[in-house]
């Protein structure tokens, strides 16, 4: 049960996380790379309402079902490209927050994959799927209650 509309009561803030959001569409880093990244980041901390919605977007942007099945153990599997492996891998590390942050060997061999560009892009939409799923799960939104909104009541899954 969804505890209160969160979007109505801290409309202000909600409106800028928005507008952040539309931002971050825009990035070097293409839609399936944000998306998969918003699944593990939401598969850590437990955000059903962010989980669906993304495993949706991500099909409705023609993502292979096999590579979503994969997501949860990137480590094991051969479906992700060097790029997609260091972004999930970035994800992890700073969704999981270790005491010492973003380890300076991390930082290093994330730069041996990735230009700054896409670095700085990672790290914003890692951020703010977090972001996100902190809201998801303090209000416990509802799995689905967004899908007619962004077009996602229509795939057929």
């Amino acid at each position: 049960m969804q505890r209160l509309d969160y979007p109505a009561k801290g409309a202000k803030v909600f409106n800028e996380m928005l507008k952040v959001e539309a931002a971050l569409g825009d990035l070097s880093i293409d839609v399936l790379m944000k998306e998969i990244i918003k699944i593990r980041a939401s598969q850590l901390n437990g955000c059903s309402f962010c989980l669906d919605m993304h495993v949706k977007t991500a099909r409705k942007h023609g993502e292979r079902e096999m590579r979503l099945h994969h997501v949860a153990v990137w480590r094991e599997s051969n479906l992700f490209s060097e790029k997609e492996r260091m972004a999930l891998e970035l994800t992890e590390a700073l969704t999981k927050l270790s005491p010492e942050g973003l380890s300076d060997e991390l930082y290093r061999r994330a730069l041996t994959v990735l230009s700054e560009q896409e670095l700085c892009d990672i790290v914003f939409s890692i951020a703010q799927i977090n972001a996100w799923n902190r809201l998801g799960v303090a209000f416990h939104t509802e799995i689905g209650s967004m899908d007619k909104a962004m077009g996602l009541d229509k795939l057929e899954l």
